[in-house]
């Protein structure tokens, strides 16, 4: 899958382990670093759905269109679609199975 990030700030620390570490502490370096290579490594949105230690699942309310994977807890990496137009399904509903780019969006307990 196709990453790309909302801010130059943000790849950069997602993209360089040692400022990583210091933005994040160890454990969550670690987690961010394999959620990110399971992102890249998926051929679809669908791909990481199956991983059940990632839980990756749709935001709802204020966060709607937005997706989350697991850190550690209460830590998400939160992401949506990046694809031109965001695929979907005849519901209306996002459509995982033809979701080939993500964009990064933050790193943080959403549930503050």
């Amino acid at each position: 899958m196709v990453i790309v990030y909302k801010t130059s700030k943000l790849e950069k620390e997602c993209n360089e382990a040692k400022l990583m570490v210091k933005k994040h502490g160890p454990v969550r370096a670690k987690l961010l670093q394999k959620r990110l290579t399971e992102l890249r490594a998926a051929a679809v949105l669908v791909d990481i759905f199956r991983l059940p230690q990632v839980r990756c699942h749709e935001l709802r309310e204020n966060r709607k269109g937005e997706l989350a994977v697991d850190l550690d807890h209460p830590y998400r990496l939160i992401f949506e679609p990046a694809d031109e137009p965001i695929p979907t399904k005849p519901d209306g509903g996002l459509d995982w199975t033809r979701v080939t780019s993500i964009r990064i969006i933050e790193i943080k307990d959403y549930h503050e």
